[in-house]
């Protein structure tokens, strides 16, 4: 049980690096939350920073799923006796949890969109690039990055129950995890959501305001 405790900890640590925050104070001097749509995502980046930052912000945040589950990994494959799938799941649970609510920035942090994403092309790679052209074409057609965030995550457990566990990293029942992982996405973007319904939600824009 330390173990998955440890491997929890660690995770939610490595998503409480808010690099939405970091990178606008060092390229802009402003705080991101305090701009637009509060959040620390690349998206609201990218409105209030600009291209460069939002990109940057992108690629780390969906570096901190990558390197939370590739820890999980290393240490399954260490101590042999624990439960791989399971110490996979918690990680990217945390590293997600972390984001959304980091401890060394307030716990206000993004919706956990690009972290969720580097977590799942490392778990599997087939889904995660489907669900990732799936959210594009959303956004296109829409021109709104949530419909594209939101539907793409529906997306991961109704994948999860067709492809076979030869396609995971580590095999084990996913399913239950992709739900899980659906339901923090679409909970972080409950307002946008609601702006949705209304037809007040932000359009996809590449300029700076």
């Amino acid at each position: 049980m330390a173990y998955y405790i440890i491997i929890a900890i660690i995770s939610y640590l490595i998503g409480s690096i808010s690099f939405g925050v970091l990178i606008s104070k060092k390229m802009a001097g402003i705080d991101v939350r305090e701009e637009g749509s509060k959040a620390s995502g690349s998206t609201n980046v990218l409105r209030t920073v600009g291209k460069k930052a939002a990109a940057l912000t992108l690629i780390c945040d969906i570096l901190k799923g990558i390197v939370a589950v590739l820890i999980a990994i290393l240490l399954g494959f260490i101590v042999k006796e624990l439960d791989k799938p399971l110490l996979v799941q918690i990680s990217a649970i945390a590293v997600v949890i972390g984001h959304t609510f980091p401890i060394f920035f307030g716990f206000k942090g993004g919706k956990g969109v690009a972290t969720s994403l580097g977590v799942l092309l490392l778990i599997n790679w087939q889904i995660g690039l489907i669900c990732l052209v799936f959210a594009l074409v959303i956004m296109v057609l829409t021109k709104m990055v949530s419909a594209g965030s939101v539907l793409a995550a529906i997306l991961f457990p109704v994948l999860t129950l067709f492809m076979g566990q030869e396609h995971y990293i580590i095999s084990g029942n996913y399913f239950v995890f992709s739900v899980i992982m659906a339901l923090i996405v679409a909970f972080n973007h409950r307002s946008n959501i609601n702006r949705i319904l209304n037809g007040s939600e932000n359009k996809l824009s590449f300029k700076k305001k």
